[in-house]
């Protein structure tokens, strides 16, 4: 692969924009994600995925597809990618602390076809993260998805937070006489937060048929409770234990009539607790 060629091939830049890269330099685009990197670094392990794609065989990166920018285009995780390259790099990797991504890093390097990584965050999985502190998600759930394994024993303890959400809707008219069914509507409260601190907290108060037979390590943000007035709520959470740690609210209002006057007005606030 010439890659002088394959950069004459590319969209030429706007004018005053950086200049084309060294050709022993490539542009990548994973997932979204922009990296600039040397040809020998991404050939470092011949036998890898990426050492056999952009190897000097004679057409080995024309199966790469390429961005609007003409950059070598690859459909991985953006964000894990840096660790991949890190590793084709300096032939090690150095995670975070508490890195909740290990997982899915295996799987990037079994894609990639890195096997002494993969064997590497086993090994480390092991010994860094034993079975009772080891947070990961399960392998067959999506990105994006709250259903995570956590260890049961680990919801034993009582500290987390609760978010309480009221809204509510009043009307000021300017004929008394109009109505309409908008402005009658009920203040509710709802409560976002782990299902066993929700129930703990609020017990038979709490309507769960939004969110009904969810287990009790999960979290939710569909329970409301079956009062309306707020004070009962910050007492209840007072009594256990739970102090305000921030809030936030917002006033809206909208036209309801032919009156310039008719108007609902929307309240919504979130109140945010944390039991230490």
């Amino acid at each position: 692969m010439a890659l002088s060629e394959n950069c004459k091939t590319q969209p030429a830049k706007e004018q005053g924009s950086v200049q084309n890269p060294p050709s022993d330099v490539l542009e990548l685009n994973v997932g979204g994600q922009v990296y600039y990197t040397r040809l020998a670094t991404l050939t470092s392990f011949p036998n890898s995925l990426l050492g056999k794609l952009f190897s000097n065989k004679k057409g080995s990166s024309n199966d790469l597809s390429r961005d609007f920018r003409g950059r070598y285009f690859i459909d991985r995780d953006g964000f894990l990618f840096r660790y991949v390259l890190d590793y084709l790099r300096d032939k090690q990797v150095v995670l975070p602390d508490h890195f909740p991504e290990r997982g899915r890093l295996k799987r990037e390097a079994e894609y990639f076809q890195l096997p002494d990584l993969a064997k590497l965050l086993s090994s480390e999985e092991s010994k860094l993260f034993p079975d009772d502190l080891y947070y990961s998600d399960f392998d067959d759930v999506s990105q994006g998805s709250d259903q995570r394994f956590y260890p049961s024993h680990s919801f034993d303890r009582g500290y987390g937070y609760i978010t309480v959400a009221f809204k509510g809707v009043c009307a000021a008219r300017g004929r008394e006489s109009q109505t309409d069914s908008k402005a009658k509507k009920l203040p509710r409260i709802f409560i976002s937060s782990r299902i066993s601190l929700a129930k703990e907290v609020f017990g038979d108060a709490l309507n769960e048929n939004r969110d009904m037979d969810r287990p009790s390590d999960r979290y939710t943000c569909r329970f409301y409770l079956k009062f309306r007035h707020l004070e009962r709520a910050f007492d209840m959470l007072s009594e256990s234990g739970f102090h305000i740690v921030a809030c936030n609210s917002s006033l809206t209002a909208s036209s309801i009539g032919h009156y310039a006057d008719d108007r609902v007005w929307s309240n919504y606030a979130q109140y945010i607790f944390y039991r230490e």
